[in-house]
């Protein structure tokens, strides 16, 4: 195990009462997150992309520890976050802080912005004395383009680009050696989400974080990370060097993601390779056997439903879970 967070064969999984089931019904099982594995470094982001309920938000929770794990070690600078009681992880909270998807509901409309961002400040650090709780806050709403003066004002004062600049700062406030950002751009429009986007890479150089970045958007990940891993039904397909993943993918799943997000360029877009992704995702409540995506990948074989594939390093350091991948050149969005 190695670098600032480790991350081995993590899972999470919830019991599920289906609706209408007798009480005395045994509850099923919902495989949110299998056996992820991963390393992040000081100072490094690493991309996670996936469809809607590849168990990309489930991942990031159970790291930061909002929900339980079910198996698996979270390492972070030695210490194991999953297996630790509440006041045992309450130690590493502070160093481990997380950006939400929607800006608005994740602020305290009875509290003002100010207190918002103080919140955390206060909770780990209940000696700072006033004063320099304000200076500290002031600073940083500052930090990421808020004027102070607006420090007594209420969440729906605010566009969501503001929002979610509050969110970054409150985040930022206890000076955290990992950032967790959970599709923090996803509600905006496309000038703000540039502008956030900007900001946090700003930020993390400035600061030396390290970040998880999760998005739909490949050409977002592309954008920000320094490495891309791709889920899928909770599952590791692919993981690699952002630029390599995103021009050369080895996984069919890859691929297909990879192509759907459209150049803005007539003649490229045309001229490149479009595996389309057809079907639904299937439910985690009863997951295909053998390789998950089986049922809806172009390249499936009858062995496919025989033996999970493992990931396979395939040169360079990248990994990939497919038996029966190859190499394909696509033009990857905004080049």
């Amino acid at each position: 195990m190695s670098g600032l967070l480790s991350v081995r064969n993590l899972s999470v999984t919830f019991d599920v009462r289906l609706p209408g089931s007798w009480p005395w019904t045994p509850s099923r099982k919902l495989h949110a997150v299998s056996e992820v594995s991963f390393d992040l470094q000081p100072g490094e982001c690493l991309g996670i992309v996936g469809e809607s309920g590849s168990g990309k938000s489930t991942l990031a929770r159970a790291i930061v520890g909002t929900i339980p794990s079910s198996g698996g070690n979270i390492m972070f600078e030695g210490a194991d976050l999953a297996n630790m009681d509440p006041r045992q992880r309450r130690v590493h909270r502070r160093d481990v802080q997380m950006i939400f998807q929607d800006p608005l509901a994740a602020l305290n409309p009875r509290m003002t912005v100010g207190e918002i961002i103080a919140e955390p400040l206060i909770t780990h650090e209940p000696g700072t004395p006033r004063k320099e709780v304000k200076t500290r806050v002031g600073e940083l709403m500052e930090r990421v383009g808020l004027l102070p003066n607006l420090i007594n004002r209420y969440p729906h004062e605010f566009s969501g680009g503001q929002c979610q600049r509050i969110g970054i700062a409150r985040a930022l406030i206890l000076k955290p050696k990992l950032l967790i950002c959970d599709e923090p751009v996803s509600a905006l429009d496309v000038s703000v989400q540039a502008q956030v986007i900007n900001l946090l890479m700003e930020l993390q150089r400035d600061m030396g974080l390290s970040m998880i970045f999760i998005a739909h958007d490949l050409s977002v990940v592309k954008h920000i990370s320094d490495r891309v891993l791709v889920l899928y039904l909770g599952r590791v397909m692919e993981t690699a060097e952002s630029r390599k993943l995103t021009t050369v993918p080895e996984h069919p799943y890859s691929q297909a993601l990879i192509a759907s997000v459209p150049i803005p360029d007539p003649v490229l877009e045309r001229a490149r390779p479009r595996p389309i992704l057809e079907g639904e995702l299937p439910s985690p409540l009863a997951p295909p056997s053998g390789c998950v995506f089986r049922t809806r990948c172009p390249k499936v074989q009858p062995s496919c439903a025989d033996a999970r594939p493992v990931l396979e390093d395939v040169g360079g350091q990248h990994f990939v879970a497919c038996p029966y991948h190859e190499a394909t050149q696509i033009l990857a969005a905004n080049g």
